[in-house]
């Protein structure tokens, strides 16, 4: 076991606080402590020798920290659900939803566009959201299924 004080970890601690941890928690603090310091280093090296004037996105990339894999197939798997359920819709549903979350359209300018009133593509994006949150939902519970039925479950 190995002592750590919680205010070296955490910034809202204000006083000494020690706690007895296993030794993979604490390698796990201390390689967290290393990776935070490193980002600032990084950070702060960028910010220092490029004008942010420049437009050549280093400090952009600067700020932000990296995706691990993980996180990047938990957004290509949420992607592929979402494409599921606005590809299993209505092509009428489908073609307004784009236009108005995708595309950035007001409804107005879509109901211009299909020469119908506002409040049918108010409705039809109204209820085109909900089924594809039902459908989204469907995939979501089909996939876990299937993951416990891999896994014997």
């Amino acid at each position: 076991m190995t002592t750590i004080n919680l205010k070296d970890f955490y910034y809202w601690y204000t006083q000494d606080q020690f706690i007895e941890v296993s030794e993979e928690v604490a390698a796990v603090f201390l390689a967290d402590a290393c990776y935070e310091m490193a980002y600032q280093r990084r950070l702060s090296r960028h910010k220092a020798q490029y004008s942010l004037d420049c437009d050549d996105g280093i400090e952009y990339s600067a700020c932000l920290h990296e995706p691990t894999p993980q996180e990047l197939l938990e957004r290509m798997e949420t992607f592929l659900r979402l494409w599921n359920a606005l590809n299993s819709l209505p092509e009428i549903q489908g073609r307004r939803i784009d236009a108005y979350i995708i595309l950035g359209k007001s409804i107005k300018e879509i109901a211009e566009a299909e020469g119908v009133h506002e409040e049918s593509i108010r409705q039809s994006i109204k209820r085109g959201l909900e089924r594809m949150k039902k459908l989204f939902d469907f995939f979501f519970l089909t996939h876990l299924e299937l993951m416990k039925k891999c896994l014997g479950l």
